[in-house]
């Protein structure tokens, strides 16, 4: 399988299981695993750094943390392999963008 397609496969998996539990009414998926090419502890290629920005009604009046386990319980078949690092941007529909 060529690096592109498997891009698409993670990112395909990580949208799939975001829009499956949130029903985000944005949701942004960045594969920043070409800038953590060879270090230590990283698989060195491919798809493992990712950085999601997501707006659901499901975080309305939740802590940062609560959020980001939601997220994380979302995704828990695809964090550790083939998910290595996932920054995450989580809102609620009424909160600022900054």
């Amino acid at each position: 399988m060529s690096a592109a397609s498997q891009a698409d496969t993670v990112e395909s998996r990580i949208r799939a299981a975001l829009i499956s539990a949130f029903a985000p009414t944005q949701l942004e998926i960045v594969n920043e695993s070409e800038l953590h090419a060879g270090h230590r502890g990283s698989p060195g290629t491919g798809d493992s750094h990712f950085r999601v920005r997501i707006v659901s009604q499901r975080f309305a009046g939740l802590p940062r943390v609560a959020r980001h386990r939601l997220v994380n319980q979302a995704m828990a078949e695809l964090i550790g392999k083939p998910i290595h690092a996932l920054a995450l941007t989580t809102r609620a529909p009424d909160e600022s963008a900054g």
